[in-house]
């Protein structure tokens, strides 16, 4: 058809199964896939993104999708269940992958991580875009909610031994609150949400009050409205080059499925 956009392939869905499962907090759980398919995997940079496929609801097996030239499609032309996660440890003797799932509600991804048990089926395909680490950075200040500890937790390492390096975090209580890697160098705010704020209200305010000396390096995400204020600030408030910011919608409130992070 004139005029259809079409994008670059993805990588193709490799099987993978459930190893093993163990809970980070109350709402964060970290998921340990495996399967000979992981074969020659590459992470990525720090911060990636993998897609990952699950089963459709009530399903015992993965069905891979085929790209149409714009998105992925079921052999019967439904949209499959895929979700957008970040790529934690990765093992390429023992082919394990690590991916950490946000609990939110009865969104898709949290009835299948809850549910989800050795041997269970999925499928991914990555790595997407990752964040280079300027190590000309005077400082590095890093921001997201619950969505982007992953991200965050994979990102810290490669920021450690650069510069000094301050973190914003909202959660929604304080048991959501996990362990980081930080260095010596690192200082690690958290912000609990008030039950009547809007998601991501909390961080927005975190960095308005936040330093930004000469040369900062920003990493930002989250709910899509809220770091798409953090964007505004940075870029027409501060006057911060765009070329000193990623800022990135994990999620967008209200839309079905992408409470996941």
């Amino acid at each position: 058809m004139p005029g259809t956009r079409v994008r670059r392939e993805p990588p193709p869905f490799r099987r993978v199964e459930v190893v093993r499962k163990e809970p980070r907090s109350p709402y964060l759980v970290r998921v340990t896939l495996t399967g000979s398919e992981l074969e020659g995997f590459d992470p990525g940079l720090p911060a990636a993104s993998l897609r990952l496929l699950l089963p459709e609801e009530g399903g015992t097996d993965v069905e891979v999708p085929a790209w149409s030239g714009n998105e992925f499609r079921a052999a019967d032309g439904s949209r499959p269940r895929i979700r957008t996660l970040t790529p934690l440890r990765f093992d390429p003797d023992g082919l394990e992958l690590d991916v950490e799932i946000v609990l939110h509600g009865v969104s898709p991804l949290t009835v299948w991580a809850q549910g989800a048990g050795q041997g269970t089926p999925a499928a991914v395909s990555g790595t997407g875009r990752g964040t280079t680490v300027d190590v000309g950075a005077s400082a590095w200040l890093v921001a997201g909610d619950e969505s982007a500890l992953p991200a965050i937790s994979v990102l810290l390492p490669a920021l450690a031994e650069v510069t000094d390096v301050h973190v914003l975090i909202e959660v929604r209580n304080e048991s959501a609150r996990v362990d980081l890697p930080v260095g010596p160098r690192t200082a690690v705010r958290w912000r609990v949400a008030e039950p009547d704020m809007e998601p991501g209200a909390a961080l927005f305010e975190a960095v308005r009050a936040a330093s930004l000396p000469d040369g900062v390096q920003v990493w930002a995400a989250g709910e899509a409205a809220a770091v798409q204020r953090i964007r505004r600030y940075l870029f027409d408030e501060v006057g911060l080059a765009r070329s000193r910011a990623i800022v990135r919608g994990y999620w967008r409130r209200g839309r079905a499925g992408d409470e996941d992070g």
